[in-house]
Order: structure tokens, then sequence, then C-alpha cells
């Protein structure tokens, strides 16, 4: 696989912060579902905590991701599911444990009415793009 490469501001368009408008890169496509905050054995982490529901998130999309063959320098594209906006802070912390600033993926963040189960706070889903 060629190196992503992070396109924060394409000309014309405002500049990104806290995410990459582009991402572009060569390899084998791994999609990986919607996390929720379930540890193991599927019970819930934190219940009405969202820093601790996206740090297990966020810990789930990097076991499914090595699952894979892959890491989180590999992500492309995360989409952020949250039921209030206000938790973003506590995802980008989150995120910010696994990706560091300059290979930031391109990113969506969508509020949602309700999740699956009306204790989950956020749901993360993935893209990446692997070595053939």
């Amino acid at each position: 696989m060629t190196e992503p490469t992070r396109i924060p501001a394409p000309d014309g368009v405002a500049p990104a912060t806290q995410y990459s408008h582009v991402v572009t890169a060569t390899g084998r496509f791994v999609a990986v579902s919607g996390q929720l905050a379930l540890d193991e054995d599927g019970e819930l982490v934190g219940e009405g905590d969202p820093a601790a529901q996206a740090r297990q998130v966020f810990e789930n999309l990097r076991r499914c991701l090595t699952a894979a063959g892959a890491t989180f320098d590999d992500v492309v594209k995360l989409t952020y599911f949250v039921t209030d906006m206000t938790h973003l802070p506590a995802i980008r912390a989150a995120r910010a444990a696994h990706i560091p600033d300059d290979r930031l993926p391109a990113s969506s963040a969508v509020q949602v009415a309700a999740l699956v189960g009306p204790r989950f706070l956020l749901e993360v889903e993935a893209f990446a793009v692997v070595a053939a």
C-alpha cells in the first residue's frame, strides 16, 4: 500500500478542523461496522458517560482493525453517530489516543435521535485501506 495522502484543505474549500477533507490510498479495503461501547462479554461500558463509551468504542475499533490486519494508521474514514453533539470532545479525546493529529482521516459526524439501544450515546464506523 502506498502511504495514505491526507488533504485537509483542498483549494476553494474551508480548512478542516479535527479531520481531513480528503484521504487517498491504494490497497485492500477494510470496512468496520459501527462499534458500540460493549465489552467482550456484551456488557455496556460507561452508562451515561460519553468519555468512557468513546474509549471503549475506540478499543473495539482497534480490535476489529487488528483482526483484519489493519491499524489506525490505515484508517481513511470515520463516521460518528451521536445522540448529542456535545459528546464530540469526548470522542475526539478517545480518537487522539489512537490517531495523531497529523494522520486524521476523513470524517463525518451525524446526530441521531437514537441508536440501537437507549443507553448507547455513540457509535463509530471505520474504513481502512491496507497493503494487499
